[in-house]
Formats: C-alpha cells, sequence, structure tokens
C-alpha cells in the first residue's frame, strides 16, 4: 500500500507537474542529471531540501583573514587571467581582489571560463576557506557572484547544500529553486488553520521557502519543525491506515498448544524471563484470532527474542501450519536452523533452510540431481529445491532468497522477520505475499512478527511502527554478564592490543568487525582484508587469525564459523555479516 504524497498535499497540477526541462537553463542534459537525483518535476525541485548550511552572514575585511577560516569577502577585481601549468596540464586562473582594507589572490582551477565571466573593474562577492601559502592568505576555488543589484544567493547570508550527482553543481541547483520557489504558494496546505495557529508552525509554503533561503537559523529551525510535523503525520496515517487494512484481513488461528508449550518450555536448559513469558503469551494470544496479528517484539542482543520466536513457531506447527523466520544473513540462518533443529528434535517437524548458498530440509532428503551442464536445467533445480523445501518444511529459516525465488509456500501462517531494520516495507509485504497459495490466491495472510535488538524508545516506536502492536523483552536471562562498550581513542590501539592478549591467555576469544571487505582510500574505514593482514602479520603474529565476509563460499563460510565455534580460531576479523 502506498499513500500519493502529492494527493496529501492537494497539488495544483497544472502548475506543479510541470516538466524542469520548462525551467530556464534546463535542457535535456542536465534534466537526466538532475533525474538521477528524484528531481523530474518542479514540485521535486521545491521539496528537494538541503543537508546542511555555510553562514556567510558576515562580511571579513580582506585584512582581518586568517589561514583555515571560512569566510565572505566583498571587493573590486584588480587582475584576471588564465595561464596554463606544464606540469599539471591544467588551466589556473589568477584573480586579485581589493577591498577598503587589503588585497588578496583567488585562484580556481580547469574554469578558465571565469577569467569571461568576470572582468577588471566587477564588484564580486567571494566566499570559501582562506589557505596559507607562503606567508600570504589565498582563497582557492571560491564561490563567487558578482553584486549588481539585490541579495546574493551563493556567497552571502545563510547558505543552502544541496547532495548532488555527477556534472551538476551547488549553484546550479540553487539558481533552479530560486527561479520557481514562489511557486510553493500553490501547494495548498491541508493542515488546519487551528494547528498551525495552535502549534505556532509556519504554513506549508512559508517552510518550504525558509528551508531553501532562511534569513536566520531560527527560521531554519522553524522551517524543519513543520516539515517533520508532516513526515510523521503521514506517516502516523500509512501506519493507521495499514493496520486498519490488517484487521479486515482474514488470518489463520492457530491455537495455543498449553501441554506442549509447557513440556517444551521445562525441557529448556535454562528457565524463561518473566519479560519472555510476558512476551510470548501476547504473541500466542495473538495468534489465535482470525485477523492477522502485527507485532514488534524488541530487546537487546541476548534478551532471548529468538526463543519467543521459537515458541511461535512450535505453535504453528502443531496446529500443522508453516512458519517463517526470515533473517539478513546467510550466517546467521544457517546458526537458527542448526539451533532450532536442535530445541526441536524430539518433535516430528521439518525444518528447512533457505539461502543463496544452502537448500536443507532436516526430516528428509532433497533429491540432488546429476550434475547438468545446462544453465536453465541448473536453475530449474534451484527453484525445484526451494519449492521442494516450501511444500514440505512446517518451520523455514532463511535470507532474502525467501523473498527473491519464484516459490510459493504451502500453508504459511506465520512470518517472522529478524533485525526487522534491514528489511523494508516492501520486502515485509513480499514474504507475507509469498503465503497466497498457487490455487488460491486469496489465501488468509499470515501472522506478522517483527524483532529487532535496535533500541527504541516507545514513543519512537510508537510513531515509526503505529501499525504494528509492541512487546518489550527488559530483561536478560540470569547469569548473563552485561554487556560493556567502551570507545578506544586513537592513541590507546596499543592498550587495547594488550587487553585482547591477556582475554586471549584466559580462553577468550576475539570479533573484529570492518565495515568494508576490500580496501578504499575514498571512505577510509577500514577493510577485512586490510585489518586481516596488519593484525596477522604484525600485531598477533603466534596467534590463530581468519577472516570471514559475504564473498566467501558458503562451504569456506560454514568451515571458518566451524573452527571459530570449536576455538581453533582465536581472532575472527569480519564483516557484519556474523
Amino acid at each position: 500500500m502506498e499513500i500519493d504524497f502529492l494527493l496529501c498535499y492537494n497539488i495544483n497540477m497544472s502548475n506543479l507537474n510541470i516538466p524542469i526541462t520548462q525551467i530556464n537553463r534546463v535542457g535535456e542534459t542536465v534534466a537526466k542529471r538532475l533525474n538521477k537525483i528524484g528531481i523530474k518535476t518542479i514540485y521535486d525541485l521545491l521539496v528537494y531540501f538541503p543537508f546542511r548550511y555555510d553562514d556567510f552572514r558576515d562580511i571579513t575585511p580582506i585584512d582581518k583573514l586568517k589561514a583555515g577560516q571560512i569566510a565572505n569577502i566583498v571587493g573590486q577585481i584588480e587582475l584576471i587571467r588564465n595561464k596554463r601549468s606544464q606540469r599539471k596540464r591544467m588551466y589556473i586562473t589568477e584573480a586579485l581582489i581589493s577591498d577598503e582594507t587589503e588585497q588578496i589572490k583567488a585562484i580556481w582551477f580547469n574554469q578558465p571560463f571565469i577569467a569571461k565571466n568576470l572582468k577588471v573593474g566587477d564588484r564580486v562577492s567571494l566566499s570559501g576557506k582562506v589557505d596559507g601559502e607562503f606567508g600570504e592568505e589565498i582563497m582557492r576555488s571560491p564561490a563567487y557572484e558578482k553584486i549588481i543589484s539585490g541579495r546574493t544567493v551563493h556567497t552571502q547570508g545563510i547558505v543552502p547544500n544541496y547532495h548532488l550527482t555527477a556534472n551538476i553543481t551547488q549553484k546550479q541547483i540553487r539558481f533552479l529553486i530560486k527561479q520557481i520557489i514562489n511557486q510553493a504558494d500553490e501547494i495548498k496546505d491541508w493542515l488546519p488553520k487551528t494547528i498551525i495557529k495552535k502549534q505556532k508552525f509556519y504554513s506549508l509554503a512559508q517552510a518550504i521557502k525558509k528551508i531553501h533561503f532562511p534569513k536566520s537559523y531560527a527560521e531554519i529551525k522553524e522551517a524543519k519543525k513543520r516539515l517533520a510535523f508532516n513526515e510523521l503525520f503521514l506517516l502516523q496515517l500509512y501506519s493507521q491506515i495499514a493496520k486498519s487494512e490488517s484487521q479486515s484481513k482474514q488470518a489463520t488461528k492457530i491455537k495455543f498448544k498449553e501441554k506442549e508449550t509447557k513440556k517444551f518450555v521445562d525441557s529448556l536448559p535454562f528457565s524463561l524471563t518473566d519479560a519472555q513469558k510476558k512476551a510470548a503469551w501476547a504473541i500466542l494470544r495473538d495468534m489465535e484470532k482470525n485477523h492477522p496479528m502485527s507485532r514488534l517484539l524488541e530487546g537487546d542482543v541476548g534478551s532471548g527474542k529468538t526463543m519467543v520466536a521459537i515458541i511461535a513457531m512450535l505453535n504453528a506447527a502443531l496446529n500443522n501450519q508453516q512458519s517463517v523466520l526470515m533473517v539478513p544473513t546467510e550466517i546467521l540462518a544457517r546458526q537458527h536452523y542448526d539451533t532450532i533443529s536442535k530445541l526441536l528434535s524430539e518433535y516430528n517437524i521439518n525444518i528447512g533452510l533457505i539461502s543463496r548458498g544452502e537448500k536443507k530440509l532436516s526430516k528428509s532428503q532433497i533429491p540432488n540431481p546429476k550434475s547438468q551442464t545446462n544453465s536453465k536445467s541448473k536453475a530449474q533445480n534451484k527453484i525445484n529445491k526451494t519449492q521442494d523445501i516450501a511444500n514440505n518444511a512446517k518451520i523455514i529459516i532463511g535470507t532474502h532468497a525467501l523473498i527473491q525465488e519464484n516459490v510459493k509456500f504451502k500453508n504459511l501462517a506465520l512470518a517472522i522477520i529478524d533485525e526487522q531494520h534491514r528489511f523494508g516495507v516492501e520486502q515485509r509485504e513480499k514474504l507475507i505475499n509469498k503465503a497466497n497459495s498457487r490455487s488460491n490466491p486469496r489465501s488468509k495472510i499470515p501472522h506478522l512478527l517483527s524483532m529487532t535488538a535496535t533500541p527504541i524508545p516507545r514513543s519512537l516506536a510508537l510513531a515509526l511502527y503505529g501499525d504494528l502492536d509492541l512487546s518489550i523483552i527488559n530483561e536478560m536471562p540470569k547469569g548473563r554478564k552485561a554487556i560493556l562498550t567502551k570507545v578506544v581513542p586513537e592513541n590507546k590501539r596499543k592498550e587495547a592490543y594488550e587487553f585482547i592478549k591477556k582475554q586471549l591467555k584466559n580462553g577468550r576469544q576475539t570479533f573484529v568487525i570492518c565495515p568494508l571487505i576490500d580496501f578504499s582510500d575514498k571512505l577510509g574505514v577500514k577493510s577485512v582484508k586490510e585489518e586481516y593482514k596488519k593484525l596477522n602479520a604484525k600485531i598477533f603474529p603466534n596467534i590463530n587469525i581468519d577472516m570471514l565476509h559475504g564473498r566467501m563460499k558458503p562451504k569456506d563460510k560454514e568451515n571458518v564459523m566451524q573452527n571459530f565455534l570449536n576455538n581453533k580460531i582465536k581472532i575472527l576479523v569480519s564483516t557484519s555479516v556474523v
């Protein structure tokens, strides 16, 4: 389900839906570049908001400039010329600008057209960073404007900055928005005037104008306040519509199997916390209704969310219904598959695993046809394996492959999404739609349980996930140690390595998590391969270290994880795949 954002604003479509190609200085080439950042119409341009601002409200006399300062100056061009740099084969434009106090040199690289735009005697406004060179100040590649009449847009006041794409400049975006900014008046404000007055909000047109071209940071704050209210209001509206639609649909009743559930809980080598019991009971009661459950289960890592989910899946299986657990990574899917298979080994329940690299069914063998050279046959074989699991398993654990592959579940009654913030609304809906059987497209939709370890304050959770009921596991199992988080600065890195060595001597193990697999000088963050090489060769040469990332083959990943579980690997360098 989607809400048409345009309709919410009751737009005068005749004007605001005009293509940007009809704006001055927007040809087909520029239009294609703007399309890459989602700007196709005048309306798109109006609601393409800045992400930060430069403060050039004060004009600094040239003799007061200091190296490292970001400043705005106003002066007259005394000299301007282009010259060719032989070493780097580029054009350099040099200009000498003076005011009543002093002179300063400005230079631009590979922009020879500037010497045609600006002439000696022109009064200009320049803004940018001041550098020091051979004991004197210089401005490199400053933004510039001729001062002819009226207020400048790019170099004075509070100047907006926008996210860009290739070959589009801040100047272009500002120039285009400046042309059409007054058309914000054509957007009818759908918020009642009583609310606007009570909350002391800007009108919608005012907010849009101020967010682009503010005169003070107070105006930016008030504009953001109004626009944020709009977003939250529409989000709440969407959530309530989604909840209303969900309540109007039919779901399969899953009866609470009290005797079997009690037996399972008693067989566990630990006791459930009160918070786990409360969450499980709320979920089981929801599943007994004939309209679909929509519930968010929130709890810290280690609080026992998965065990609550297993209790729900067990009840679905005992009712001869299917449940599916979708997780973000193959390793996590395999871990859940192994855990659930072990815990439910005494029950006659088929448990399946579906990921890009692995297809398994616990209680029966999936036929493994002879390898075929025909790629089409291999692809069909993959689909057949997946469909066999979808037909025969009562509990299915999987990754995105669950929604990417062309399969339908036999009688899916419960869908569980782990780390739900890693999946979008569309992915959630795709999983639910997989429940529609091939023979009956109007079959009942499954109950939905989303789980997250991301701490979300209750008020924010209700705002973001208003279509979901909320359960919180706010206590940890007995004996579970508290998680201690510390930030170690660069100058303490050696002490951190010594701490790791001490922990390894005591029989413990270490994860080193990096955001990238391969080195990138553009992002400037750690990579698995680079960090593994450094730790293995220089920092811990006598300690068994290995690495893990998503590009490895499933068999290799499984071997690494198994070796780590068996304590053969002491330090594991990995991406967030773990």
